[in-house]
């Protein structure tokens, strides 16, 4: 059973929240504040983090950062704030996808569902295929392990998932609607946006040049296609 902890200091959110949710079967637990969610994090070991932003004692960002310092549990943002720039320094920080207020259950049911496969174990993988090295870095997708000039890269679920899509199809095109859909199933078949952001940061935390990528290359209107 999925355990969700579900963020918010809306009370009848969250208890709308935990209704659908325990009726769908998820194991759910709720906080309605920053502290105790990251207690309730640390005690419990949620599979997924539903998280608001506005909360009452710290900053939904101060919460994502936090919990990102000691734990990769999938974070799906549900905020009120609709401004791009809150998206990015949401995502930015570690959060794994956003939705906005007000949603519909069946969007967020998506959503969720979404975020808790990507922190689901892959298809195995070969053990001579497991380990990609390059001049800048190392990948381990079986320790699911990043590293560059001698030092671990934190990658978030999210980020994993795209890596490993394009590792797994080294040296050829992987379409945007394919990753899309691989990555955060048929809800976001033709957000590249989505795409463009995730490629960002994992160009930032691997590549020597994020603006000249030697290794996580696009093909303009097309895909991208990882090159070892």
């Amino acid at each position: 059973m999925t355990r969700v902890l579900v963020v918010d200091d809306e009370p009848q959110l969250v208890r709308s929240l935990v209704i659908s949710l325990k009726a769908r079967q998820y194991d759910v637990a709720s906080a309605q504040d920053g502290g105790t969610a990251l207690e309730a994090a640390a005690g419990r070991h949620p599979d997924v983090v539903l998280l608001d932003l506005g909360l009452p004692d710290m900053d939904g960002i101060d919460v994502i950062e936090q919990l990102r310092a000691s734990s990769q549990v999938p974070i799906l943002v549900v905020s009120a704030r609709h401004g791009s720039e809150q998206k990015i320094r949401a995502l930015d920080a570690g959060a794994d996808d956003y939705i906005t207020k007000p949603f519909s259950m069946d969007a967020l049911l998506a959503r969720l569902g979404a975020v808790a496969r990507r922190a689901l174990p892959q298809d195995p993988v070969a053990a001579d295929e497991a380990v990609v090295e390059t001049d800048e870095f190392t990948v381990d997708l079986l320790a699911k392990r990043a590293r560059r000039q001698g030092k671990n890269i934190r990658l978030t679920p999210t980020e994993w998932h795209v890596l490993e899509v394009l590792i797994r199809d080294k040296g050829r095109l992987v379409s945007q609607r394919r990753l899309l859909q691989e990555v955060w199933g048929s809800s976001r078949g033709s957000q590249t946006n989505y795409l463009r952001l995730y490629m960002a940061h994992l160009r930032r935390k691997l590549e020597a040049d994020p603006s000249h990528p030697r290794h996580l290359i696009t093909v303009s209107g097309l895909g991208y296609r990882f090159d070892a």
